[in-house]
């Protein structure tokens, strides 16, 4: 039997306690472990006389499972994040569809609506947003039509739905709901 097998059968269910002692679960606490093991069987012809081979066991089992538990802690961090940024959209839609507004007279009310918040636009803005979404025109087309960039074209199409939807954001859900039927 070599050294480093009277080594391992000694160190190694005490290895796992200590690990599972902190990563908590004992399959992580064994892989842990393993890898810490491969990596001294791989090594040991690099490890001099004088080196605590016990010592070195376990400071390198306690940085494998610090690199464990920061990434479970940051795989934390990100599912607690997608949750709150789910919450929060999902409090926008409820908080959208209290305030909609579905009290109109008829639909020509609705259309006023739409025509006002649309003159309320600078006169480029309005034009490049209206070849767009009512005259069906890519914004390739009209931009070449126009004689200006398609970054013109997307910035004149971003600033449009910024402003229409600060006017229109009492009927915005209900007008979304009329414009996207076929």
């Amino acid at each position: 039997m070599t050294n480093f097998e009277r080594f391992y059968i000694t160190w190694y269910s005490r290895a796992i306690y200590f690990a599972r002692e902190y990563v908590l679960s004992e399959s992580d606490a064994e892989n842990i472990v393993q890898d810490v093991f491969l990596h001294l069987y791989e090594h040991c012809d690099r490890l001099d006389a004088y080196t605590n081979l016990t010592a070195y066991l376990f400071t390198s089992i306690k940085n494998k499972c610090l690199d464990y538990l920061r990434k479970r802690v940051n795989e934390q961090e990100a599912v607690a994040e997608m949750q709150s940024e789910f919450d929060m959209t999902l409090r926008m839609k409820y908080d959208s569809l209290e305030i909609l507004n579905t009290n109109f007279p008829d639909e020509t009310d609705i259309e006023e609506r739409l025509e006002q918040a649309l003159q309320k636009l600078p006169e480029r803005c309005r034009s490049i947003f209206v070849m767009n979404k009512l005259e069906g025109k890519k914004q390739q087309q009209i931009a070449s039509e126009l004689q200006i960039s398609i970054n013109t074209v997307e910035s004149q199409m971003a600033i449009a739905y910024k402003k229409l939807r600060e006017e229109l954001k009492d009927c915005l859900p209900l007008l979304l709901f009329l414009f996207t039927l076929p």
